[in-house]
């Protein structure tokens, strides 16, 4: 055998091994992501209720989406909560990872990350169930230190306005330690030089922000707007546990009605429209974030 077939035959056995080590993801990819999605697809075209068989009903689930007035109350709730909660998240995480990246103690910085990271690993249903106590009208202990200060009941999780701050800032609370952690990794990866070059040439902290770390976060921005923006999108076990959706329809988002309308009221032809209706709008809005993206984000 000579040179060129020994380096052949080596090249083939690598990529073989390359192959057989993506084989499982690939496979869990194309079983629960794509497989599922082509279902829904085929599934949007029929009516179907577990019980009976599958009937074709063509285009009628996607007249009835665009015809339910019930869905455009459902999709504003959910922008509410995404622009509520992504934004609040962003900026948020970020005061706190520049206030946690300041010259202060070890002890001090290890319980500050500590504290606001905690929440992130709890599970959603307990922090849900915890929050519901002290957001109680009447027993809860945030009206009762109200009270305190003279400020009346407030009703948190019945009244619509209420309860739709209630879940942003609970889903905040839970989830803005992630932020946190992402953007102090961002901010220690800046070199220091860059700070040091500003201030000798006498800018302003809010110059050296502006010039320095927002153009070097922004790879980091950007990332958490996208996954802030699709997780928030699919919110679902804090507002089902908190409210239910309630009042009416008033927290009620889109995988809540999704999963309503298909395992409650089992119309899962239907279901399978508002969720495809959903991929497409995620899909639009993070293509449409890649596209701005290169106006304001910078590699090194």
């Amino acid at each position: 055998m000579d040179v060129k077939t020994k380096k052949s035959e080596i090249g083939r056995r690598e990529a073989l091994a390359g192959y057989l080590f993506i084989l499982p993801t690939m496979l869990g990819f194309l079983l629960f992501i794509i497989g599922p999605v082509i279902a829904a697809i085929i599934l949007s075209f029929y009516y179907w209720d577990l019980f009976t068989s599958p009937k074709f009903v063509g285009l009628d689930n996607y007249k009835a989406l665009l015809h339910s007035v019930r869905l455009f109350t459902i999709y504003k709730n959910t922008l509410i909560f995404v622009l509520g909660v992504v934004t609040l998240n962003m900026g948020g995480g970020l005061l706190i990872a520049l206030i946690v990246n300041r010259k202060l103690h070890a002890i001090f910085r290890y319980l500050l990350r500590t504290t606001y990271f905690f929440p992130m690993i709890t599970s959603v249903v307990a922090v849900a169930l915890v929050w519901n106590l002290l957001l109680n009208t009447d027993l809860g202990i945030v009206n009762y230190y109200l009270g305190k200060v003279g400020i009346p009941r407030i009703n948190w999780l019945l009244s619509s306005k209420g309860a739709k701050v209630s879940i942003i800032l609970v889903e905040v609370w839970k989830n803005i330690g992630f932020y946190m952690i992402v953007f102090l990794a961002g901010l220690q990866n800046i070199p220091r030089q860059f700070y040091e070059a500003a201030e000798i040439d006498g800018a302003s902290g809010l110059r050296r922000f502006f010039y320095i770390t927002f153009p070097m976060l922004s790879p980091t921005f950007f990332f958490l707007m996208i996954v802030g923006l699709i997780n928030a999108f699919q919110m679902f076990d804090m507002p089902y546990v908190l409210t239910k959706g309630g009042p009416g329809d008033a927290t009620r988002t889109t995988v809540m009605y999704i999963y309503e309308t298909g395992f409650r009221f089992f119309d899962l032809g239907y279901a399978a429209t508002v969720s495809i209706s959903l991929f497409v709008l995620i899909i639009v809005l993070t293509l449409l974030q890649f596209r701005i993206s290169k106006r304001w984000v910078f590699y090194r």
